[in-house]
């Protein structure tokens, strides 16, 4: 049986512990970014419902290379979506990343596009 590393055992306990804390709602539904190596992929969430509204990411953009203007792109298409479906404000799932880089990226895209955290 493989073993897990320890990294990914420590990045499961810190999504598990932001998940806790936060539920998307239809009023406010949930922000959720996920990153790679390569790309990074955002959805907002309704958690109510069970169901995903809208969707972003690095991939469907075309834009290749894990990096910061990329990640500041699919925030303000997401953040474009969202507005188009009359979503305004959500809470945002950073994943258990830390709030820096390319997670902080696509959040400032998505506030300059107009979504409110």
């Amino acid at each position: 049986m493989a073993r897990v590393s320890e990294n990914v055992v420590r990045l499961q306990r810190r999504r598990w512990h932001v998940r806790r804390q936060l539920a998307g709602t239809p009023d406010r539904p949930r922000l959720n970014v996920r990153r790679s190596a390569k790309h990074i992929y955002a959805q907002i969430i309704d958690d109510v419902a069970g169901r995903t509204l809208v969707a972003s990411s690095s991939v469907a953009l075309k834009i290749y290379g894990g990096n910061v203007q990329g990640a500041k792109a699919v925030g303000q298409v997401i953040a474009e979506r969202a507005k188009a479906l009359s979503i305004v404000s959500v809470c945002f799932d950073r994943g258990g990343r830390r709030y820096h880089g390319r997670v902080k990226a696509l959040a400032d895209g998505a506030r300059e596009a107009g979504l409110k955290f």
